[in-house]
């Protein structure tokens, strides 16, 4: 694996977990630049994002199990289906809790949305007289 270009930033930027999405925008053009220059830390960024979103979908996931789980419990009643129901409906209530820890202490929300901005921004220029 590449080595970072400047390893002082390369740090501060590894404690943040590469996130500088809350920083003012002043203050983040230095940190942009080293991302945009320094294919290791562009890496790394690369790599945390694509934990964060795929811990969401985990999570996503696992709760539409829960929920698909109790719809075949209550439909097919079996003998202790309240405790079954329980136990599904816990699952789900404990699926939607990582969730929300997850979209709440990772940047992947931003990611996402910054993916989707960028997106609507080069399907604009493509369009006829989208480039005003």
């Amino acid at each position: 694996m590449s080595q970072c270009i400047d390893p002082f930033v390369g740090h501060i930027l590894a404690g943040w977990r590469y996130d500088i999405s809350g920083l003012a925008p002043e203050m983040s053009v230095d940190y942009e630049a080293h991302l945009a220059e320094c294919a290791h830390c562009r890496g790394r960024q690369r790599l945390h994002r694509a934990i964060d979103l795929s811990l969401l979908g985990l999570a996503t996931v696992s709760a539409a199990v829960f929920v698909l789980a109790f719809a075949v419990i209550h439909h097919f009643s079996p003998p202790h289906a309240t405790l079954l129901e329980i136990c599904s409906l816990a699952g789900f209530g404990l699926s939607a809790f990582v969730w929300l820890i997850v979209a709440v202490a990772t940047p992947a929300p931003m990611a996402v949305k910054d993916a989707a901005l960028t997106g609507a921004r080069t399907l604009r220029e493509k369009l006829p007289g989208g480039d005003s």
